[in-house]
């Protein structure tokens, strides 16, 4: 029996060699091409992969059948981050970037994520389109399909978007007041597809995991806080550096340290970009955040006199509204966060740039720029739980929580409860936990806020505690 393939919250991802084999990813292609077809004439495609092991496998595939299905491919060569795919589907016209990836996932994983031609991600009714058409088996003999002569005859193009995006980001930042400045930064590329980048436009950044290794020597490639240890190592055992950025597998999700080896959440990213872009640099738009990001995003928009919309969980739910309105910033607890001027997808080493940007022409450090943002919204801290638990006790927990069950865990009591994507329950202005189970990971995860580390730690072991009991 054909497997049922399902796109999460950003894209398919399935295990290498299990269910993420050639025969499934040529059925997803061929819906792809078929969908294509049916709603363009004379479609194009751009296509690429990242880091990850067979990746160029998965993606000659994918251009094989576009190949055999009479669409014109654009490609690049080698690994690329998903945004320079992006990018690359806006720059190049393609109505569809096709790119293999994972994105964060461990190692053992690889996935199909497609592209709008605005340089985003697919909206979510035109994948579920596309979901439909995938055939229980691929009705093309890709096997006898050349690349090499489809490349002759011009049915496919190769191209550099490597270069294209960095061509991109020197014409977009003042690199030069970075470079000239006295920060000292390092950059974690956590062995994903960005590792090129930073080294090319700014040679003076100290590297780490900068070296094509798809195992990401068994440490998934998500820059959070307990993957980033190295990183964390590095800076605490190293003084005098200024701050530290990490992107992920993909190179669209952002990690981000102080000078102490202090990680900064992506709450905190949020809100330094909003500051930053309305006060420094004068610019106004709507503020889209995920049900996730942290609610002082509401107290910063009210500040600055910006409308602010809260989605479901997905960038492709914001990054639907971003093609369609006037949006400074939208942003995913997750890490990936897009900006007004560059294409509307995620950014890890985009966002990075900017919070460089502002620390060197504002000569402050991080923790003063946050600062700023306290005196706007007031000093909190967050963090994230994921339990890996049997599917069983994450069914019974979701029952749980959409019957209303928990009204307290530990000492907390629950003063409302907000259920736009996964159950948000709110102790009082500072306080509150979430419970959602993942879109792409078998994991069940609770996120939770506060005034102190302390305190965030005690009310998710607390969660723990009594959804798992």
């Amino acid at each position: 029996m054909a497997l049922n393939i399902k796109f999460g919250t950003d894209g398919w991802r399935a295990i290498i060699a299990k269910e993420f084999t050639v025969d499934n990813v040529a059925r997803v292609a061929e819906a792809t091409g078929i969908w294509l077809k049916r709603n363009y004439d004379n479609p194009r495609v751009f296509v690429g992969h990242d880091c990850r092991f067979a990746g160029e496998l998965f993606m000659e595939t994918c251009v094989k059948i576009f190949l055999s299905q009479g669409i014109h491919v654009k490609m690049s060569r080698g690994f690329v981050s998903t945004p320079m795919i992006s990018l690359a589907a806006n720059q190049y016209a393609c109505q569809i970037g096709v790119d293999i990836t994972a994105s964060h996932n461990p190692e053992s994983y690889n996935g199909f994520k497609l592209k709008a031609d605005f340089g985003g991600p697919l909206a979510p009714e035109k994948i579920i389109e596309i979901e439909n058409l995938i055939p229980d088996f691929c009705s093309i003999d890709f096997d006898a399909v050349s690349i090499e002569e489809g490349i002759k005859n011009g049915e496919i193009e190769v191209h550099d978007i490597e270069k294209n995006y960095i061509d991109h980001l020197q014409k977009t930042f003042d690199l030069q007041s970075i470079q000239n400045s006295n920060l000292k930064l390092v950059y974690d590329a956590m062995y994903g597809a960005g590792q090129r980048v930073i080294p090319k436009i700014l040679p003076n950044v100290k590297l780490l995991h900068c070296e094509h290794n798809p195992s990401f020597y068994g440490q998934a490639p998500e820059p959070i806080s307990k993957n980033l240890q190295d990183l964390e190592n590095f800076l605490k055992s190293n003084s005098g550096y200024s701050c530290a950025l990490a992107t992920d597998g993909d190179a669209d999700r952002i990690g981000l340290y102080n000078g102490k080896g202090e990680f900064i959440d992506s709450h905190h990213i949020i809100l330094l970009l909003i500051h930053y872009m309305v006060k420094y640099k004068k610019m106004s738009g709507k503020v889209v955040i995920a049900f996730s990001v942290t609610p002082r995003v509401e107290q910063l928009c009210k500040h600055y006199g910006l409308e602010l919309e809260v989605t479901k969980i997905g960038f492709k739910e914001i990054a639907s509204i971003m093609v369609k309105e006037d949006v400074l910033l939208g942003g995913e607890e997750s890490g990936g966060i897009a900006v007004k001027g560059h294409i509307p997808e995620r950014d890890g080493i985009w966002m990075g740039l900017i919070i460089w940007e502002f620390m060197a022409k504002s000569g402050k450090t991080l923790d003063e720029l946050i600062d700023e943002v306290y005196a706007i919204v007031g000093p909190f801290k967050f963090e994230r739980n994921d339990l890996h638990i049997t599917e069983e006790l994450k069914q019974k927990i979701i029952s749980n929580c959409q019957g209303n069950k928990y009204t307290t865990f530990g000492e907390y009591k629950v003063k409302e409860l907000k259920t736009i994507d996964g159950f948000k329950y709110f102790f009082d202005d500072q306080r509150w936990v979430m419970i959602r189970p993942s879109g792409t990971e078998p994991v069940l995860r609770t996120y939770a806020e506060a005034p102190t580390l302390e305190e965030v730690r005690k009310i998710l072991k607390a969660t723990e505690k009594t959804i798992c009991s």
